[in-house]
């Protein structure tokens, strides 16, 4: 079995600084990863750029095909902008789709039904019109959980 992502003696950073160095990293199919450390000692930099939001400042980084392209879901540290964002639960979810949607400028019936399934999996279907920043912190987080594994899921 091959890993869907490999680093080798790669380095990640921002602005000439590295907060990762020299990783040698690989993730097979069905493998979890947990990444533990203090604040401000990489974890957020190795995740984006294992995630491919972030380029290698040295080494390699071998991600597999299948991953290159909404194979992950990816639910990233709230910012205040996030808390303040005019949209339902429901076009919240639904933009976990916009990776594969191409051009099209209307959401399918299966990304729909992808969504609604995803709300009801959480529990939050009863929450669909309402507005993302009027809810709790907690049923913020579900939504973008929903979100995530719309974003990874196949249909």
């Amino acid at each position: 079995m091959n890993p869907i992502i490999k680093c080798e003696h790669t380095d990640f950073g921002y602005e000439n600084q590295d907060a990762v160095v020299d990783l040698n990293l690989e993730i097979y199919p069905g493998d979890y990863l947990c990444v533990v450390g203090e604040n401000g000692s990489g974890k957020s930099t190795l995740i984006k750029g294992i995630l491919g939001l972030l380029k290698p400042t040295g080494g390699t980084l071998t991600v597999a095909d299948d991953l290159k392209r909404g194979g992950i879901g990816y639910l990233p540290q709230q910012t205040a902008a996030q808390k303040d964002f005019p949209a339902t639960v429901q076009e919240v979810v639904l933009s976990g789709t916009l990776s594969r949607r191409g051009n099209r400028p209307f959401y399918s019936m299966a990304e729909r039904k992808l969504a609604a399934h995803n709300l009801e999996r959480l529990g939050i279907e009863h929450l669909k019109n309402k507005c993302y920043r009027e809810l709790s912190g907690g049923q913020q987080q579900r939504v973008l959980i929903a979100r995530a594994s719309v974003q990874q899921s196949s249909f």
